[in-house]
């Protein structure tokens, strides 16, 4: 009897594993975009805005959870050929349908209550989101070109979300910031999937067979080179003046250190990270770009130190203005 028991709790507690497998947390860092109307608009410490925030990036984990699964299902055939892929917990057999159907609706009931609990147009604004996702998982996902917009699209509608949320304006050169990076993002994906599809000998996505590595080699550079030059002209344009002198130590030179572009010392960082992640790209290593941010050491650090720089700049003695 006890090891009845005991056999049912493991075969419970596997469900729950392959579940949050399927889940993909890792992929919730796509979401921290939706605190960068948070971070650009001055209101990263005010706790109102934060709580606002924080929840609609629960409300997305739950949502962009439910749109993998959804993917998972249709997929499932097609998965079981690609060479990672198949490990998946629905492709490989490891959670049965019934369980993925009712994971989805629990996600996106769950999902749409927060939203609903912060305002209508977060709400709208996820609602849409996983119509998209849906309408990309039944079938756009296989149209050339249309498949790399929507999976930018995510990417825009993931920081517009957190400006609704808390009802603040971006401006047209930092959507024009947003538009590059994810177009270079979704790129770079569709890049690396056919670079390892070449190098298993199939392919598994219908879109991948209309590409060819020319071609998207000129969609990354392309891609690249307006990410950098969309956040340059950010800097130029957007940056907020500085109020006081910002290095103590050279307080003697004051005039220089209270010019209003100091956001234009970013822009080195910006390039290395743009330059690190297109080398990886042509590595066929970019396919998940959220475990490239995790792990690719190099990557991490410019990420990490152009948040610090930016926070520091916009919060650290620098006058906060809306963008």
């Amino acid at each position: 009897m006890a090891n009845l028991s005991a056999k049912i709790l493991n075969s419970k507690m596997q469900l729950l594993l392959e579940l949050i497998k399927v889940a993909r947390p890792i992929h919730w860092i796509k979401n921290l975009a939706l605190f960068a109307a948070l971070i650009f608009t001055g209101k990263l410490f005010e706790s109102t805005h934060f709580s606002k925030t924080l929840f609609a990036f629960i409300s997305f984990n739950l949502a962009t959870s439910a749109a993998y699964i959804f993917n998972d299902l249709l997929d499932a055939k097609e998965d079981r050929l690609h060479p990672i892929k198949r490990f998946r917990p629905i492709a490989s057999r490891k959670l049965p349908t019934f369980f993925a159907l009712v994971a989805i609706f629990a996600f996106i009931s769950s999902s749409l209550f927060i939203a609903d609990k912060l305002n209508s147009l977060f709400f709208l604004t996820v609602s849409g989101y996983l119509f998209l996702q849906t309408f990309y998982s039944l079938g756009l996902k296989n149209i050339p070109i249309i498949d790399i917009l929507i999976i930018a699209a995510g990417f825009i509608i993931r920081v517009y979300a957190g400006a609704f949320v808390i009802n603040a304006h971006l401006s047209v050169w930092f959507l024009l910031c947003v538009i590059s990076v994810a177009l270079f993002l979704a790129s770079g994906k569709r890049r690396a999937e056919l670079g390892s599809i070449s190098s298993a000998k199939g392919i598994t996505r219908k879109s991948l067979s209309k590409y060819t590595d020319t071609l998207l080699d000129s969609y990354v550079t392309m891609f690249a080179n307006a990410t950098w030059m969309s956040w340059a002209l950010f800097t130029f344009f957007e940056s907020p003046p500085a109020s006081i002198p910002v290095w103590i130590f050279l307080a003697e030179i004051s005039r220089t250190t209270t010019i209003s572009k100091l956001l234009m010392s970013t822009i080195p960082l910006v390039i290395f990270g743009i330059m690190r992640y297109q080398a990886l790209i042509f590595e066929n290593r970019s396919e998940a770009p959220e475990k490239l941010l995790l792990t690719d050491k190099a990557l991490v650090s410019s990420v990490i130190l152009w948040t610090g720089l930016v926070i520091w700049i916009l919060y650290g003695g620098v006058a906060h203005t809306t963008y």
